[in-house]
């Protein structure tokens, strides 16, 4: 009885945990949003931080590069294809990335507005890497996950990207992809879920063992 009894309160203060952990990232979720949704500010920060000014709105003037970097992605609906981050210059010389948004495999080759540009977007510092992740087909110019850091480094920016809203005027042929909070992973419902239903299994296998072993 008293492993029993111990069993059941450990899977029951998991489930419990877990849902604590749910109510904890769902106000992380909204925080996020409200940040994500906030006005625009219209200067960028002079030094980053990315724990502070991840997702920031921003909106800006100043000139997309010609250079692209293809990052590999899919879009429901539409397939394979590439995320496009180009370089952004502002007037005051400052270059940053930025993700320009999603076209298709066979829309690739196809020409992209440069020059003067507005850009409305959100700050971020997507991390998309790990040891497992190639390294980019240099050739072919394909790279396999978005890498603030390296793109940076390749393009001559600043290392921060923004993530456009919209396209800005002169440009069509890309679909953008804004930053939200859909790709921030809550399983805890489902956790707590598996816990609790692990005690209930427990709870009735105590009981049937009780009954069985009755004189």
């Amino acid at each position: 009885m008293i492993i029993s009894g111990a069993g059941l309160a450990i899977l029951i203060g998991l489930g419990t945990w877990q849902l604590q952990r749910m109510a904890w990232k769902e106000d992380i979720l909204a925080t996020i949003e409200a940040r994500i949704a906030e006005e625009p500010v219209t200067v960028l920060p002079s030094d980053f931080d990315p724990e502070v000014d991840k997702y920031r709105p921003i909106r800006l003037s100043g000139d997309i590069g010609e250079n692209e970097l293809h990052v590999l992605s899919s879009f429901k609906d539409l397939g394979p294809g590439f995320r496009v981050v180009s370089d952004f210059t502002l007037a005051n010389g400052r270059k940053v990335l930025i993700d320009r948004g999603f076209v298709t495999q066979a829309d690739r080759p196809d020409d992209r507005y440069f020059g003067p540009a507005e850009i409305e977007g959100n700050l971020h510092w997507p991390q998309e890497t790990d040891s497992y992740t190639p390294k980019p087909d240099w050739v072919d110019n394909i790279w396999f996950a978005r890498d603030a850091e390296q793109m940076a480094d390749y393009l001559g920016t600043e290392p921060a990207m923004i993530v456009l809203r919209r396209n800005p005027q002169g440009e069509a042929g890309l679909l953008p992809v804004p930053v939200d909070t859909a790709s921030i992973p809550n399983n805890h419902l489902h956790y707590s879920i598996t816990w609790f239903s692990l005690a209930f299994i427990w709870a009735a296998m105590t009981v049937y063992f009780l009954r069985r072993s009755r004189p």
